[in-house]
């Protein structure tokens, strides 16, 4: 019988799952590293770190599942986004990969936005915000804080191309990464080259992969090399992958226009299918083809979402505990009793791309008590979810979303989801997303599933589904116009930062 190995590369740890064809997670391996924080708001990785990692996650895989080298098919990998790595042609790092969180690159980032050039209108439609994480104004620090270091660069990647090599020895892009993150864009002559000459960068469209490889395509055969350190047998195929999140909305089974992947943690990233591009204020994305051929990905996200939860725990209600918390809110009408929050703890992403605004809690009386309180934030948060797909327009007109992440543990969280949105949420048997999507990719490689989407459906599994209340949606509509208007209103109040 054949399996076939999803790795995913994530902040803290590499992961690499045994899955058979029908989707069920065999064993599990696992390779720890280290991140350095040198100085404020920058992150920095050793790329050879991720390669021990990958070595010690496949074989503990292998182990645990019991499985050999020869049973396995295909592998492929999903990595962090927007990690870049400055390295010779053979791979050696010249210097430590900044890691996605790090936000060194603001001014670079800025005189991204300034040129106005037309790649930008991926993102709002022009007006942003172009992110101090992304590659090109990362590509753009190196260049001017490390000029001789750059100029002996001959490759500018991210995580998921640097492993790639590794595995392959072959140096490609994924699709997924160009699109989303390096502003390119096929129906607009691919890469970005204005927008490169205008910041001086014309050089670095050559230091990146010049091949192109979309998910679900092979890259090429695992080198004797690379199959002595995993574990595996020489030749064994590689197949692309992308970034995390997006490689997620795969293994939650999130294909067609309409469904939404609602990935959800310390943050929410609203990851959908659009029937048609959207550029447009407020909304990033659509990007073509990144996920799946022919197909849209629109994209919002709240700043903070898991954490504002842990905020208030953490100061306000330190000795209960979630299962009290959940079942106190959850015995409240919708609305908390005249008490509205406001998510913008740590400014807002979409629709507003705001970093300035601001949280706030207001209906405040001598009635109310931690359980109102929590009960508010987490309207807030779902509320604020509603507002971006809304922002989406027509194109997307949300009928199913499948939700993964830290919500999941919170049977109330979820219904109010449903309640806001008006649509059925759905959870899936298998909670690695990002694992079992490269996994669903590896077996498409190699051609045991005719598309994505097929490999979809025969290896995501759906465990249960929440229905939204007919009555608490209703009862959510003048709420959500609170909520929506509280922006506007308080903007004029908030103190100078």
């Amino acid at each position: 019988m054949a399996y076939v190995i999803g790795i995913d590369g994530g902040t803290e740890s590499l992961r690499a799952h045994v899955f058979d064809l029908s989707g069920r997670s065999l064993g599990v391996g696992r390779g720890a590293y280290a991140t350095d924080f040198p100085a404020p708001a920058r992150a920095e990785q050793a790329p050879p770190d991720w390669w021990q990692a990958a070595g010690a996650a496949v074989r503990g895989a292998l182990a645990a599942a019991g499985v050999g080298a020869g049973q396995i098919a295909a592998l492929a990998a999903d990595t962090t986004s927007c990690t870049v790595v400055a390295c010779d042609d053979a791979g050696t790092p010249l210097r430590p990969a900044l890691l996605w969180m790090d936000v060194r690159a603001h001014a670079e980032a800025a005189a991204v936005a300034a040129t106005g050039d037309p790649a930008l209108r991926i993102n709002g439609a022009g007006a942003g915000p172009v992110s101090p994480e992304w590659m090109i104004p990362k590509a753009l620090w190196i260049k001017r804080h490390q000029p001789e270091l750059y100029a002996r660069a001959a490759r500018i990647c991210e995580y998921q191309d640097w492993l790639n090599h590794r595995l392959t020895g072959r140096w490609v892009a994924s699709r997924n990464n160009v699109a989303m993150r390096w502003h390119w864009q096929a129906e607009h002559g691919g890469w970005p080259v204005t927008l490169l000459a205008a910041l001086g960068l014309e050089d670095l469209a050559g230091k990146w992969p010049a091949e192109i490889v979309a998910p679900g395509a092979q890259i090429g055969p695992l080198t004797a090399e690379a199959a002595s350190h995993l574990g595996l047998r020489p030749g064994t195929p590689v197949v692309q992958g992308g970034a995390d999140a997006f490689i997620g909305m795969i293994g939650l089974g999130v294909t067609e226009p309409g469904e939404l992947a609602l990935i959800t943690g310390s943050s929410h990233l609203q990851l959908g299918i659009a029937t048609r591009p959207v550029h447009a204020p407020g909304v990033w994305g659509t990007y073509a083809d990144c996920v799946y051929p022919g197909k849209h990905v629109i994209e919002g996200g709240q700043t903070s979402t898991g954490s504002v939860i842990a905020w208030f725990r953490r100061h306000f209600a330190a000795h209960s505990d979630f299962d009290a918390l959940n079942a106190a809110a959850a015995a409240l009408p919708p609305g908390a009793e005249g008490l509205l929050a406001v998510d913008h703890f740590q400014g807002n992403r979409t629709p507003y791309t705001d970093a300035l605004a601001r949280g706030a809690i207001t209906g405040l009386s001598l009635s109310h008590t931690p359980a109102h309180l929590y009960r508010a934030l987490i309207e807030a948060i779902c509320l604020g979810t509603r507002l971006i797909v809304e922002s989406f327009g027509d194109a997307f007109q949300a009928r199913r979303i499948v939700v993964a992440g830290g919500a999941t543990r919170s049977d109330f969280w979820l219904q109010v989801h449903a309640d806001t949105l008006g649509v059925p949420l759905a959870l899936t048997a298998e909670p690695e997303a990002c694992p079992l999507g490269a996994a669903i990719l590896a077996a498409t490689g190699i051609g045991r599933f005719a598309t994505i989407e097929e490999g979809c459906a025969a290896m995501v599994r759906v465990a249960r589904t929440i229905e939204p209340d007919p009555a608490a949606h209703a009862a959510y509509g003048p709420i959500h116009d609170r909520y929506r208007a509280a922006y506007a209103a308080l903007k004029p109040l908030r103190a100078d930062p």
